[in-house]
């Protein structure tokens, strides 16, 4: 079969769209109908390490600088991150995570573990490994300039 006849882009697309509705679904079953999947991306890097800049944000979710300050501009809003301005240069601005959005975080992360089951039902852990170091590879190769 020729290259031009394989379609894993077209699959990569409609597994990241699907993934994306079930997760959302998941979301709001379990009450967190506040934050989305995109959103959720952002927080799970801030649980990893809280009081990031912008840029490392973006970096870390790979989110563009006026996608990120759109998604940064809701999570504010809904009071679940604030930025917290340099004293010394207002110009550097961390994000921080804020009380009520600790709360949300082990919720956030049983939803998130169920999906992983979701993701991977029916696959031996061979078979899982495989597949990651193969979506490793193609991520890789997209990098490439």
């Amino acid at each position: 079969m020729g290259i031009g006849r394989h379609q894993g882009g077209l699959l990569i697309a409609r597994i990241h769209q699907l993934q994306g509705r079930t997760f959302a679904r998941m979301l709001k079953e379990h009450g967190i109908a506040q934050i989305n999947p995109a959103q959720g991306r952002i927080l799970f890097v801030l649980w990893q390490q809280d009081g990031l800049s912008m840029g490392e944000l973006a970096l870390r979710t790979s989110l563009g600088p006026s996608t990120l300050t759109r998604m940064l501009d809701r999570l504010e809003k809904a009071g679940q991150v604030r930025r917290v301005y340099d004293d010394a240069d207002r110009r550097k601005v961390a994000i921080a995570l804020t009380d009520k959005n600790r709360a949300l975080q082990s919720a956030y992360e049983e939803v998130s573990a169920a999906m992983t089951r979701v993701f991977y039902a029916g696959m031996a852990e061979a078979e899982i490994v495989q597949l990651e170091k193969l979506l490793g590879q193609v991520l890789e190769n997209l990098r490439k300039p």
